[in-house]
């Protein structure tokens, strides 16, 4: 059934939200105000991964579903609004070209 959060689904995206996590790295020069709103982004979205991680472990999958698209959101935005580099990946980040 395509609507159900099932075992093989969170896993997917967990996996690719940690790929998105470990490929970025901040664009913002160290003493910008950029940078502090990247280093925010990148805790979000930290602090969600690890969340669904945690209510994956306890099988709460429908939690876990809405923590990783949370997580992989605040990716997502760092990256197109050039908070992170990314290498131009449009495959594990949504960019806006």
């Amino acid at each position: 059934m395509q609507n159900t959060v099932t075992d093989e689904k969170i896993d997917r995206y967990l996996d690719i939200t940690r790929r998105a996590l470990e490929k970025l790295k901040i664009a913002a020069p160290d003493r910008s105000f950029n940078k502090r709103l990247a280093d925010d982004f990148l805790n979000m979205a930290t602090s969600y991964y690890k969340d669904a991680k945690h209510f994956r472990e306890d099988g709460d999958l429908v939690t876990a579903f809405a923590a990783v698209n949370y997580a992989h959101g605040w990716l997502d935005c760092g990256a197109r609004i050039g908070l992170f580099d990314v290498g131009e990946d449009d495959t594990l980040f949504t960019l806006f070209e």
